[in-house]
């Protein structure tokens, strides 16, 4: 089975991480059930979800099926989730992990992420905006948030906590004021968004990361006009030519053998198993290299429509 080649990382907790997994962000409704049900399939064992996506339900049914199935047990899988900026304030935290396993049809989740550090007013919309279209801010603090996600552990909702889109002084902040550290970071990373000093500074704490639009989002809602298409550079296709492979094989291996975590996302069938035929060859020291001279610091999710003057807006700082 192809799910026994995906190497395992062990988290600052001792929970092992399968650090090859499936996206369901942009997963319509409709796509996704078949979609987790083919990947489990093939062989995928870790899931990335989050309510803000709004197809959790539709990932939980394949989930059960599969398991009604005897093709899978529910801890033969790996299955994250992310608390969404409006439920920041602490006494919402409980409710919307509560809400998400309802969603799942599961007792527990293996990690639950902190979306982003900003806050959002808080109520019934997921994207509460102002007349120019920017998310209009709660004066939560994320410290607050986290030191409530702690709960969450304690009460056995969730094995695992984590956080998203942070920055190192907000990683900082964190370690300094929690008592249970957090296992991940998931942040975007690929050839054009390398993340370098990100990740050596989250190495050094025993805080794994995990890559998200490791294809840099072709697809993002954030794109512009004249936004670059890696998967058209020069440089990876000549390397994807040499080893015979995609691409997309080329940037998931890369980040592979950087010993981070992915999560490429697909409904298409051919392609979840595509994405996963990145065990049976390894990138060079020269490839290496060569990939890494690619960063631009070019960011895909720039999420500026959530306020790029929100306090905690995470991508002003150097990393």
């Amino acid at each position: 089975m192809t799910h026994e080649k995906v190497p395992k990382i062990e988290l600052n907790n001792g929970t092992v991480i399968p650090a090859f997994g499936l996206g369901t962000w942009k997963s319509l409704p409709n796509q996704v059930a078949q979609a987790v049900k083919d990947a489990i399939d093939i062989g995928y064992r870790h899931f990335d979800c989050a309510f803000a996506y709004q197809n959790e339900n539709e990932v939980g049914e394949a989930i059960k099926e599969k398991i009604e199935e005897g093709v899978v047990t529910r801890e033969d899988l790996f299955i994250v989730s992310k608390l969404w900026n409006t439920f920041h304030r602490p006494d919402l935290v409980e409710p919307s992990i509560r809400k998400s396993l309802d969603n799942f049809g599961i007792e527990y989740l293996d990690v639950y992420l902190m979306h982003f550090p900003m806050a959002a007013q808080e109520g019934d919309s997921l994207h509460p905006v102002n007349e120019d279209g920017v998310m209009i801010a709660s004066d939560v603090d994320y410290l607050d948030t986290y030191i409530a996600m702690e709960q969450l552990v304690e009460k056995g909702l969730t094995k695992s906590i984590g956080i998203s889109n942070f920055n190192k002084s907000q990683i900082e902040r964190i370690l300094e004021n929690c008592t249970i550290q957090p296992v991940i970071n998931q942040v975007e990373c690929h050839p054009y968004l390398s993340q370098e000093k990100l990740i050596e500074y989250c190495k050094s704490k025993n805080i794994a990361v995990t890559a998200y639009s490791p294809f840099a989002s072709p697809d993002s809602p954030f794109r512009q006009p004249g936004d670059p298409d890696l998967l058209q550079d020069p440089v990876l296709k000549s390397i994807a030519n040499k080893h015979n492979k995609s691409v997309p094989h080329i940037c998931l291996r890369w980040i592979l053998q950087k010993g981070l975590i992915v999560i490429p996302k697909s409904v298409t069938k051919s392609r979840i198993a595509e994405n996963m035929e990145v065990f049976d060859f390894e990138l060079e020291d020269e490839d290496m290299v060569n990939i890494n001279c690619l960063n631009r610091d070019w960011r895909a999710v720039t999420a500026k429509i959530m306020g790029e003057d929100h306090k905690y807006y995470p991508f002003n700082d150097e990393f």
